[in-house]
C-alpha cells in the first residue's frame, strides 16, 4: 500500500489523498485549493494521474477544500464512486452548486468588463458539471462495514466537524489506516462526539491546529452580553456567517437564549440562501445531532429564515432594530453586503465575527481595525463596533488532537500528520514524538510513503 499527498500538506487546503492498494487506487477526498492566488493556480494543473485510473473516491466532509474539485475530477474522465455519509451528500450538492454558480458568474463578470487575461474567461466548472458529478454518489451510514474491493473493507465513523462529517478507517488484506478527516472539538455544540478508536496499524491526522489551545469560553454568555449591548445603543447586530455549522450553532445559542428569557424583543434572522438549505438539512438529519425534536422546533422558532430575495430587501431596508446573521463569514460577498452598506456607517451597530477571518478579506479587515473598507464598488466608513467571538471553532485543537490518540491502546506503526500550515504540523508532530514516544511525520506534497 502506497499513500501520496496530492493536497491538503503543508496547507490546510485542496485536500486530496491517493491510496495506492496492489492494482487499485481510491482518493480520499478530492478537494479545491483555496485562499492565496498561488494556491488557487493549483487548480488549474494538470491532475498528477488520470482521473479514468482512480477506482473510489472517500469523501469525509462537505467543506469545499475537501469536496470542491470533484466535478473537475469527473469532467476529465472519473468514473467511480464516490462513497460519503448521508448528510454529507445533502451538503456537499448544496456547496458544489454554489461553487459552481459563482465561478460562473465571476466569469460573465469579468467577459462584460474585459479585465481577465483569458478570452474568454472559463470556469473550473459548470453548474451542469456539478449535477452530472452527482450522479456518482454512493452513501452508507456511520459503523457500516462496507467491501470496497477484495479483501478491503471501509467504515465511516462521527468525526464532529460539521454534520455528516467522518473518520474513515479502511481494512486492507487485515491491516488498517484511519484517516481522522476534520476533527471537532472534544465537546461539540450540536453534533454528537467523534469516534475513538483503539487499534490501527497507519493514522493520517488532520493538523490545523497542532500548536494552539481555543480558549474556554461561555460562548452563550458572551453572545448574550453583545445582544444586550448592541440593543441598549439602539443599534443593529449584524453577523457576517459560515453557511454550514456556524449558523446551525448560532441559531441553537439563540434559541437557547431565547428558552431563558434573555433576549431582548427584536427579531432574528438568517439571510443566507446556503444557510437556509444547510439548516433544513441539519434538521432532515437529528440522529447525527446532539439534539431532540423540541431543540429543533425551538430552533425553529428562535430565528426566521429568509427564503426570498424580496423578503431580504424589506428586512435590509427595516429601520426597526434586529439581529441579522448573513453569509459571508468572512465578508468576501453575499447578503451580509446589504445590510453593512446599510449599517456600517453608524456607531450604534454592532458587527460580530465568529469564525477565522483570512489574510486579504474584508473580515481579516475589519478585524484589524481598518476604518474603511471596500465593497460593492464603493469606500465605506467603518463606524459600527466591531467585536469578535474566537471560541467557536469547529476544529479540534492540540489538546483534543493528541487526546484522540490516546485513545489507541497500542500505538500506530507510523502517523503522518496533514492538513494543517507547516509551523503547526511540526510542532504537533514534536508534541507526538515527545509526549506519546510514537513515530510521526509530517506530510509532504507528492512524496510517496510505501506503507509495507
Amino acid at each position: 500500500m502506497k499513500i501520496t499527498f496530492l493536497g491538503g500538506a503543508e496547507t490546510v487546503t485542496g485536500s486530496k489523498t491517493l491510496v495506492e492498494i496492489d492494482d487499485k487506487k481510491l482518493l480520499v477526498d478530492c478537494g479545491l485549493f483555496q485562499g492565496i492566488k498561488e494556491l488557487r493556480k493549483k487548480n488549474w494543473d494538470q491532475f498528477p494521474i488520470n482521473p479514468a485510473e482512480i477506482d473510489v473516491i472517500l469523501l469525509t466532509h462537505a467543506h469545499l477544500d475537501h469536496c470542491g474539485y470533484i466535478p473537475l475530477l469527473v469532467k476529465n474522465g472519473f468514473k467511480g464512486n464516490i462513497y460519503c455519509t448521508p448528510p454529507t451528500f445533502e451538503l456537499t450538492k448544496i456547496i458544489l452548486l454554489d461553487s459552481a454558480k459563482i465561478q460562473e458568474e465571476e466569469c460573465e463578470h469579468c467577459n462584460k468588463y474585459e479585465y481577465s487575461k483569458h478570452k474568454p474567461a472559463k470556469p473550473l466548472y459548470t453548474i451542469s458539471d456539478v449535477e452530472n458529478s452527482f450522479n456518482f454518489f454512493k452513501t452508507l451510514d456511520y459503523k457500516t462495514h462496507f467491501s470496497l474491493f477484495n479483501n478491503v473493507f471501509i467504515e465511516f465513523h462521527e468525526s464532529g466537524h460539521i454534520l455528516g462529517s467522518a473518520s474513515i478507517k479502511i481494512n486492507i488484506k487485515g491491516e488498517t489506516i484511519v484517516f481522522s478527516g476534520d476533527l471537532g472539538r472534544k465537546n461539540p455544540l450540536i453534533l454528537n462526539k467523534m469516534t475513538y478508536f483503539t487499534k490501527t496499524d497507519y493514522v493520517v491526522m488532520e493538523s490545523t491546529y497542532g500548536n494552539k489551545e481555543h480558549p474556554e469560553l461561555d460562548i452563550k454568555k458572551i453572545l448574550f452580553e453583545i445582544v444586550l449591548h448592541t440593543y441598549n445603543k439602539g443599534g443593529n447586530l449584524i453577523i457576517p456567517t459560515f453557511s454550514v455549522e456556524r449558523a446551525q450553532e448560532l441559531i441553537y445559542l439563540f434559541k437557547e437564549l431565547k428558552k431563558e428569557n434573555l433576549l431582548p424583543p427584536i427579531p432574528i434572522y438568517l439571510d443566507s440562501p446556503m444557510g437556509v438549505n444547510a439548516t433544513q438539512v441539519y434538521f432532515n438529519y437529528l440522529n447525527y445531532l446532539n439534539l431532540n425534536k423540541q431543540d429543533l422546533n425551538e430552533m425553529n422558532e428562535a430565528v426566521q429564515l429568509i427564503k426570498s430575495i424580496e423578503i431580504s430587501k424589506a428586512v435590509v431596508k427595516d429601520k426597526k432594530q434586529k439581529i441579522v446573521l448573513a453569509g459571508s463569514g468572512m465578508v468576501t460577498g453575499g447578503r451580509v453586503l446589504h445590510y453593512l452598506k446599510r449599517h456600517i456607517g453608524d456607531a450604534k451597530n454592532t458587527i460580530l465575527l465568529v469564525g477565522f477571518q483570512a489574510e486579504g478579506t474584508r473580515g481579516r479587515a475589519l478585524l484589524e481595525g481598518e476604518r474603511e473598507i471596500k465593497f460593492m464598488g464603493a469606500y465605506h466608513q467603518v463606524k459600527a463596533e466591531v467585536l469578535c467571538i474566537n471560541a467557536l471553532s469547529g476544529h479540534a485543537d492540540q489538546s483534543d488532537l493528541l487526546d484522540w490518540l490516546q485513545h489507541f491502546k497500542v500505538a500506530p506503526k507510523e502517523i503522518y500528520l496533514n492538513h494543517g500550515e507547516l509551523h503547526q504540523s511540526n510542532s504537533l508532530c514534536t508534541k507526538i514524538k515527545t509526549t506519546l514516544q510514537t513515530n510521526c511525520k509530517v506530510a509532504k506534497m507528492n512524496t510517496v510513503y510505501d506503507l509495507y
